[in-house]
């Protein structure tokens, strides 16, 4: 294909937006600067337009346009109304409009530079990861007001990154951002893999559909969440994934997500232009900002092979290294719990039914009656102890453990919890000394039910309180409306929050898990006891009416973008009708040889096995996989992949070397021929292959599977039938 000048694209992009063409060509070359990827596979133009002094840059991959030029910048607020007391007179200064910052500005210089290094991660997908990138550096000066604002690009062979910096100035020392104005103008009506935008949850279930037709979809697209916030029609989050009509796979998203609103995409009515929307605070305003600062990344991944997507390390390469002098305390965890007890309906985390609401230091547990489905028991907790130990689990997490379940949802409760008092029927120190001494620690719960200023006054004790029983890991949950009352969950304030927690948590060496939090944006790099995120549709979903058996493969592209999930996986037992006497019908959409793929597919360095131990001891051949299967990697191999269809990836243990490989489908039956080139030449390995059965059927036959063992080499290539909602895996000895 040939070339097509930018040139040409700026025009046909001031057609299409109803400019002047001739002042658009004049806008996008004047003050020009180019950046080529290290390998060449990229191209970023960069200018500032003449008239309106708009910075503007586009992207090429090869010669195929993937941005077109795409305007960038700001709308701040103007002076509020003020109130002063001068001479014991009350005088109140008059508001002023909206300061543009994205017009009027002159470059003042440019800086190149080269990066180019390898890193070691705490724990990963690989072993060691190389940095490789060429930089731009864009300093400019607004006309009129004298701002400051630098662009600064890293381009790499597998996308862009760029985010603007704020120097320390006089004229702008304080600021607040009205709305983010960075524009991704796509070339066409690609396919996009997306979910609504929203400031308060990611839990919905993808739909795969044209740019064009967001809009018509989005009123079914908006599911029921315990909290949400949908903003707009046209509105979605990132990481979006996107499919265009000449085989690019591009990707939108953010890095390195620090005191800073999350970042939406809202596509410009009747075009292929998405713009940044930032969540808001409680009082509309988006950003509150004090120089020297600068914003989180935005991102745009391009490869024409899907593969290399799931290969890309961007994000996490955009993020600082790691914060912490000494690691050794952080350790991947596979881990059981005391969970989807309660998520099935089987159970309840509350202790007793007699109080329709309680009071914490004030209801009396003592003298309560125990409604008899109380999860967290001391003879429950054991019970998964000992399952843990005697089938090599490192925890066994708890959830409903401490006083104040009965109204803990949907109230509007400021003080919920105070995640230190137990059940009169969960003794914390007995079962702490239980599970030690049976190899086995305990993983905390910390429900918030997103009372996050009682949180954060109780959370010193709350990790004291771990430190003193030996818990070295918390999943933390931020389930309903955020108190502060009017807060988002995306918005600057608990962005902070989140960040908070895991850097108080470090203080006493603990891992955290949060779930419902922001989607992660590669900050596990810089403090990797952030061992996990749920942060997007995950396993309880399939008990509270199913998820599509595509979003499995579409998760890999889109929220494991910026880390890992805690997708809480292994789920054997289907149908919940029988397991929770009818109380939920609900029907996992998956067969078991699915579940076992999703251990490799699913990258988490905290790895649950989230059935219930009887389950699994009906099924223990194929719970072996489980068993078996790695939690850290040395190498990932990314064998065959497209978004909303199928993936298959292998990936060798950092430990033991030992490859594992995972294959999934979504609603349709697949044949697929898989490669084994990764395998070490001239050795023969013992495949154990866990495949669907050839009745299987995630909707009518989904336990059946079957068990084979073959001799294999580099050389081979395994032929393998995945069942509609199936999967296979397979360990190499």
């Amino acid at each position: 294909m040939k070339r097509i000048p930018l040139t040409l694209l700026a025009i046909a992009t001031a057609i299409l937006m109803g400019c002047d063409s001739k002042s658009t060509r004049e806008a996008a070359w004047k003050g020009e600067h180019q950046l080529t990827s290290p390998g060449k596979t990229l191209t970023m133009q960069f200018g500032v337009t003449p008239e309106s002094g708009t910075p503007t840059y586009s992207l090429q991959f090869g010669d195929k346009a993937v941005i077109l030029p795409s305007a960038m910048g700001f709308e701040l607020r103007g002076d509020t109304q003020k109130k002063e007391f001068w001479n014991g007179g009350d005088i109140t200064s008059n508001a002023s409009e909206v300061l543009p910052l994205n017009s009027g500005f002159t470059i003042k210089e440019v800086k190149n530079a080269t990066f180019d290094d390898t890193w070691t991660p705490v724990w990963g997908e690989e072993s060691s990861i190389r940095n490789h990138y060429n930089e731009l550096l864009v300093c400019m000066e607004q006309e009129g007001t004298g701002y400051l604002m630098n662009i600064r690009f890293r381009l790499y062979d597998d996308g862009l990154g760029f985010r603007y910096e704020f120097p320390a100035q006089r004229s702008l020392a304080y600021f607040v951002i009205k709305e983010e104005r960075t524009e991704f103008a796509l070339t066409g009506d690609h396919t996009a893999f997306w979910i609504p935008g929203d400031y308060d949850t990611q839990e919905y279930d993808y739909v795969e559909s044209r740019l064009s037709e967001i809009e018509g979809l989005m009123p079914q697209a908006i599911t029921p969440n315990s909290s949400q916030t949908p903003f707009s029609m046209t509105g979605v989050q990132t990481s979006l994934q996107l499919r265009t009509a000449d085989s690019l796979y591009i990707s939108l998203h953010e890095a390195a997500l620090v005191d800073y609103p999350c970042m939406h995409l809202e596509l410009r009515p009747g075009t292929y232009t998405f713009v940044s929307h930032l969540t808001p605070d409680a009082t509309g305003w988006k950003g509150y900002m004090q120089t020297p600062c600068h914003t989180p990344w935005r991102t745009i991944q391009v490869t024409d092979d899907a593969r290399k997507l799931l290969a890309s390390r961007l994000v996490l390469n955009l993020n600082e290294p790691c914060a912490y002098d000494d690691v050794s305390w952080i350790k991947p965890v596979k881990y059981v719990g005391v969970w989807w007890y309660m998520i099935s309906g089987k159970g309840t985390w509350a202790y007793t039914d007699d109080y329709p609401t309680v009071k914490l230091g004030q209801t009396d547990y003592a003298n309560a009656s125990r409604n008899g489905r109380h999860g967290a028991t001391n003879e429950n907790v054991r019970r998964y102890i000992d399952f843990a130990a005697e089938h090599g689990f490192d925890q066994v997490l708890v959830e409903g453990w401490n006083e104040g379940w009965e109204d803990w949802a949907g109230n509007s409760k400021d003080y919920v919890f105070d995640f230190v008092t137990p059940y009169p029927d969960f003794d914390i120190k007995a079962l702490n000394a239980y599970a030690q001494s049976k190899g086995v620690r305990l993983m905390m719960h910390h429900e918030t039910s997103s009372s996050v200023r009682n949180y954060e006054r109780h959370m010193h004790k709350a990790y004291e309180l771990m430190e003193q029983y030996g818990y070295n890991s918390v999943k933390s949950g931020y389930v309903g409306d955020i108190i502060p009352r009017g807060e988002y969950h995306y918005g600057q304030w608990m962005v902070n929050h989140y960040l908070y927690a895991v850097t108080e948590a470090a203080k006493h060496h603990i891992m955290v898990n949060a779930h419902e939090a922001v989607r992660p944006t590669g900050l596990c790099r810089t403090y990797p006891n952030l061992i996990g995120n749920e942060s997007a549709r995950g396993t309880e979903y399939q008990s509270f009416g199913g998820s599509k058996p595509s979003l499995v493969t579409i998760l890999p592209f889109t929220r494991l973008n910026g880390g890992p999930m805690d997708y809480t996986p292994g789920i054997f037992e289907m149908d919940l009708g029988p397991v929770t006497g009818g109380n939920n019908n609900s029907k996992v959409n998956a067969t078991i040889a699915n579940q076992l793929a999703l251990y490799v597919t699913m990258y988490s360095p905290l790895q649950m096995a989230a059935d219930l131990p009887e389950h699994y001891e009906k099924f223990m051949d194929a719970f072996q996989f489980i068993k078996d299967v790695a939690v850290d990697w040395q190498r990932s191999e990314y064998l065959l992949a497209e978004p909303g269809d199928y993936l298959v990836i292998a990936r060798q243990a950092k430990e033991s070397g030992q490859w594992f490989m995972g294959g999934i489908t979504d609603e349709h039956k697949r044949h697929v021929d898989v490669p084994l080139h990764f395998l070490e030449a001239g050795r023969t390995y013992e495949a154990t292959i866990y495949a669907d059965a050839p009745d299987a059927d995630y909707a009518t036959n989904p336990q059946a599977y079957v068990i084979s063992t073959k001799q294999v080499t580099s050389a081979d290539v395994l032929s393998l039938d995945m069942a509609r909602g199936g999967g296979f895996a397979i360990s190499f000895k």
